[in-house]
């Protein structure tokens, strides 16, 4: 009976759209999602020209369930405003979710001409949502009623999250600084759209050509073979080509006997956005800084910063300033003392140089060689990254109870896309399914990440989450296994975690689900489950040569431990010097000249000059791309602070695989979403809030004693 009530709110909104449904009746995109497991996405009948169309028709189509919503001339209720927003907007967010691929993994310059046009159009969207008077009037009065107080827990904190997103959208404004939002929304979601679509063409357009046999020198095998497929792939005259992308630049930096071709490498890579050319990124950004600005005061803030953390753990960016400088000193310490070690070495082969950014990876790996005995190109060819897939398979299977089996009945947006169904392998349900999209190739952002095609809920029947996780990995020769780095395969277990965080969920409401949680939170889960890859089950039942099929032998895990923390220092600062670069820029509010902040801010800090940031500010599409990550690149900072503390519950256990330990995990993290406060959920796995002094254990940094 609710359901039928709950859908009667939206009859005389869809008759408007009969007639133009009759239109679009041949849209794929309008379509629901058929065939197996609840549906799933048509990608097989999906066209860039049908987006426009039916973007169009779907915002329209939400927009009018929304005014039905929020014109209801009932008294509000949970179920007649907040259950009707749950359930709003299906259609849309179908589009949504396949568009999304689109940007990500399949963009062209096709596709490119509808996103610049479509990205203000999903702002203005969003904003006539959010500044709706009449719906907003309704949600405020739950959010205020003594009688909410009787629902049960879950709905509570749905009443909350609806209500403090509003207020934060500037649903609480005058008509004219709403207008004046709106507008600002608009022009960030263009520049976003510029930013993204300058940076992917510098990484596509920009490469180093190897040209003959001695500039392959000192490349494993398999880093060769990936760049003779590349330039074979780009159909240029040369051997072979390194692409302008972390999973390219990387290995090369690593492992290439050429210094000169290091530097040319290292210059494109970390000159992206920042060429002075068409897809200079450095106007686009300033601009996106003002704006942001602007919007942060006339949402009532001091500073962009200030409006950013209001919904994070954190709430207060001195929090974070804090944490991110107790951990820099220590980490600056351990890079001068690991830069003396290469220093030595440079010295002692007769060169005279200074080591310099394009020399750390390469120095670093003859450092590890000789301090620990520990040889990258010793540890690759024992990481395959089909065996990994099932090593973290696994350890979902051991933490979770879930079990993975590959499906080949619903359609996959590229042929490297495989999919595999999820079940709980107690019971036998199924919880949702997985795509994986493991390679790089034009037109596919660079980076790793997780995607949730749809997420878990029980509002609207048992509802299973479609979650993907995708890479970057560099196909190498034909039918040759893809071998990855330790770092890859840590990267992998990373995703692999946010993926778990979704496919865990079990919550009624799909606003709360999986990894909806606060940003500074979100990476948590992820950052733990990369513990898992070094445990000795993973490494002796899926770490298996690629050759010969033998496990890494004990000697070879024995040096892997030892090393475990070594170039910790350079890990750390290169990512928190992004971190405190993000949230300086968005603590300010003059306008800034980037290169100019970037050198004096890292100067203040006493940069070490053998290491760049980790996103310099011209390529930044963790805080540029979107709003997503802007004042939050410290997540993973904070993120891994909680990280650290909960691995340690295990390791205070059983270990890794403590049955109970797992099980509190999920019943308190992975499967609750957003439905309890953050903190709160924390203290429920752990019995107390978290303590840094784990991270600074985990990282083998000195621990400063507290007054």
């Amino acid at each position: 009976m609710r359901m039928k009530k709950l859908m009667s709110i939206f009859i005389m909104s869809t008759t408007f759209f009969m007639a133009n449904a009759q239109t679009n009746s041949d849209n794929p995109l309008l379509k629901k999602w058929t065939g197996p497991y609840g549906g799933v996405p048509a990608f097989n009948e999906y066209k860039v020209p049908d987006f426009k169309p039916a973007i169009e028709f779907a915002i329209q189509e939400k927009l009018n369930e929304i005014d039905a919503i929020a014109n209801n001339p009932k008294a509000p209720t949970f179920d007649n405003t907040i259950a009707a927003l749950e359930l709003s907007g299906k259609t849309i967010s179908r589009i949504n979710s396949v568009y999304g691929i689109y940007r990500s993994n399949l963009s062209s310059a096709e596709f490119n001409v509808v996103d610049r046009e479509m990205s203000p159009k999903f702002s203005e969207f969003r904003d006539k949502i959010n500044q709706n008077k009449k719906l907003f009037t309704r949600i405020e009065t739950l959010y205020n009623s003594k009688e909410s107080k009787k629902l049960t827990s879950e709905q509570q904190r749905l009443i909350w999250l609806y209500y403090t997103n509003f207020v934060r959208e500037g649903a609480k404004l005058n008509e004219k600084d709403k207008e004046k939002v709106t507008k600002i929304n608009q022009e960030l979601a263009t520049l976003f759209t510029r930013f993204s679509q300058n940076l992917l063409a510098e990484e596509h357009n920009q490469f180093v050509a190897l040209k003959t046999e001695s500039d392959f020198d000192g490349l494993p095998v398999e880093v060769k073979n990936a760049a003779i497929a590349e330039a074979k792939e780009r159909k240029i005259d040369a051997l072979g080509c390194i692409a302008n992308t972390r999973s390219s630049i990387e290995p090369f930096l690593t492992f290439s006997n050429r210094r000169d071709l290091r530097e040319k490498a290292f210059d494109i890579f970390v000159k992206r956005g920042d060429n002075g050319n068409q897809n200079d990124n450095n106007s686009t950004l300033v601009s996106i800084l003002q704006l942001r600005t602007e919007k942060a005061k006339l949402l009532g803030f001091a500073s962009f910063a200030d409006w950013s953390l209001s919904n994070k753990m954190a709430k207060d960016p001195k929090k974070t300033l804090d944490l991110m400088m107790s951990v820099w000193e220590p980490a600056v310490e351990k890079v001068h003392e690991d830069v003396a070690e290469m220093q030595k070495i440079v010295d002692a082969e007769g060169d005279n140089f200074k080591i310099q950014p394009w020399d750390y990876r390469y120095y670093a790996e003859k450092v590890r060689k000789a301090k620990y005995d520990l040889d990258q190109n010793e540890v690759k060819p024992y990481l395959q990254l089909e065996n990994l897939r099932e090593g973290m398979f696994w350890v979902a299977g051991e933490l979770f109870n879930l079990s993975f089996k590959q499906i080949t009945d619903v359609p996959v947006y590229h042929p490297d896309v495989r999919v595999w169904e999820v079940s709980n392998k107690i019971t036998g349900k199924k919880v949702g399914l997985w795509y994986f999209d493991p390679y790089a190739r034009t037109g596919k952002r660079s980076g790793a990440w997780m995607n949730s095609y749809r997420d878990q809920q029980k509002l609207d029947g048992d509802v299973l989450t479609i979650v993907s996780n995708n890479c970057n990995f560099i196909k190498g020769a034909e039918n040759e296994p893809i071998l990855i780095s330790w770092e890859d395969a840590n990267t992998l277990f990373h995703e692999f975690g946010h993926a778990l965080h979704g496919l865990c969920s079990n919550v009624t409401y799909p606003s709360l689900a999986g990894t909806a949680v606060a940003r500074d939170y979100v990476e948590f889960p992820s950052q733990l489950l990369e513990h898992w890859l070094a445990t000795p089950e993973v490494l002796n039942k899926f770490a298996l040569h690629y050759k010969t099929n033998q496990p890494l032998p004990q000697s070879l895990v024995d040096r892997i431990e030892k090393a475990a923390n070594f170039g910790e220092g350079f890990a750390t600062v290169e990512t928190i010097s992004s971190s405190l670069i993000d949230m300086k820029l968005h603590l300010a509010t003059e306008t800034i000249d980037p290169h100019k902040f970037e050198k004096q801010t890292l100067d203040a800090l006493h940069m070490p000059s053998e290491i760049v940031m980790r996103h310099r500010i011209p390529q930044f599409a963790h805080i540029f791309s979107s709003d997503g990550y802007a004042a939050g690149y410290y997540s993973y900072l904070w993120a891994d602070v909680i990280n650290a503390d909960a691995y340690e519950a295990f390791t205070e256990g059983k270990g890794p695989y403590d049955k109970a330990v797992a099980k509190r995990l999920y019943d308190t993290v992975f499967s609750i979403g957003n439905t309890i406060d953050n903190e709160k959920g924390y203290e429920n796995f752990r019995g107390r809030a978290p303590k840094s002094d784990a991270l600074m254990r985990a990282r083998n940094f000195p621990i400063v004693n507290k007054k």
